[in-house]
């Protein structure tokens, strides 16, 4: 049976918070970087999936969870500053230009399957904006490669928060 996609809205935030978060533990599992957290995570999936326009897709293989997308469109803020070689045009935002997409996690045990590109293009399938983001841990070339691949261009580097790792 292949696995289903279910696509969620912002309404449906807080009923999904506890799977979100349970399918984070199962993705980081032994972890040690504080990083990865949960209590951090928790901060996260309470900041994205409160904003107007954020979109959640999750798979289902029967009824166990295999991961997550999710993301909501930029609106104004500083998003873009600090990566060098952007300016004006570039980096304009009024909620509808851009999505942002914040997580993409799958569980170990359906990785290399291709559900990430599954539910990330689930993701966008329908989205009225016009691009997309996301940001990636610049150590990790097989999944910048994976980004490639579905068409998102590096623009530069640059480091969200004082702990995060540098990030194309």
């Amino acid at each position: 049976m292949p696995v289903a996609l279910h696509q969620y809205g912002r309404e449906d935030g807080p009923g999904l918070r506890q799977l979100l978060l349970d399918i984070h533990d199962d993705c980081y599992a032994g972890e040690e970087d504080p990083f990865h957290a949960r209590e951090r995570f928790t901060w996260f999936v309470d900041h994205w999936s409160s904003r107007e326009g954020w979109c959640c897709v999750i798979g289902y293989d029967g009824d166990e969870p295999t991961g997550f997308a999710y993301g909501a469109p930029l609106q104004k803020n500083g998003w873009w500053r600090g990566i060098d070689g952007l300016t004006g045009q570039d980096t304009w935002e009024d909620g509808t230009r851009t999505f942002a997409v914040s997580e993409i996690m799958v569980r170990p045990a359906w990785r290399g399957q291709g559900q990430a590109g599954r539910m990330h293009g689930a993701l966008l399938a329908d989205r009225r904006e016009q691009r997309a983001t996301l940001l990636a841990d610049s150590s990790h070339v097989k999944t910048l490669n994976l980004y490639r691949s579905w068409g998102y261009v590096p623009l530069g580097e640059m480091r969200p928060a004082d702990d995060a790792p540098s990030r194309h």
